[in-house]
């Protein structure tokens, strides 16, 4: 795993005296831009900050399509980060290329971390799992497309407002 000295470490070397430990980096990619970007960074940046053991390094690889492109050409080329963020649509792609991926249910009861998939919602749950029910990959921003309805201007048009809107038709 690829290790960084910080500058206070590079300070000690310099003196001549040994750092107790270097950080672990963990490559993170992700395909987010505009205001979710900014997100993702204050997250990471929190928490680079909460700790002293690991430096998490977010790089944006281009849109959803290209990330999962990227990744998957880094797994070829045995160079892929730690973490892969893909859209929901290339968890079959990574699950279905041997060897490239860790179902996160094996990642997450390997590590001892006690976790409940039953705390997704159960659509969101239910993309990411197998037939056996268990969790590929980790829900971390799943869209909900809301329809809002504006009673008023539909009166207005001359439809009932209480018109069934469960379909297009």
């Amino acid at each position: 795993m690829k290790t960084r000295i910080t500058a206070l470490g590079c300070a000690l070397l310099a003196s001549g005296a040994v750092p107790a430990a270097a950080q672990t980096e963990i490559e993170f990619w992700h395909a987010f831009t505009g205001r979710l970007g900014e997100l993702v960074a204050e997250q990471v940046q929190t928490f680079n900050e909460s700790q002293d053991s690991y430096v998490v390094n977010a790089t944006h690889k281009g849109n959803y399509s290209e990330t999962l492109n990227a990744g998957i050409a880094a797994f070829r080329a045995g160079e892929q980060p730690h973490i892969l963020m893909v859209f929901e649509v290339g968890t079959a792609t990574m699950m279905s290329a041997q060897g490239a991926v860790r179902p996160v249910h094996e990642l997450l009861s390997g590590a001892g971390l006690d976790w409940d998939p039953d705390a997704y919602i159960g659509s969101v749950k239910g993309y990411y799992t197998n037939t056996d029910g268990e969790m590929l990959s980790m829900p971390f921003n799943s869209s909900t497309p809301v329809l809002w309805v504006n009673r008023d201007a539909l009166e207005g048009a001359g439809i009932d407002p209480d018109t069934d809107l469960s379909t297009w038709q």
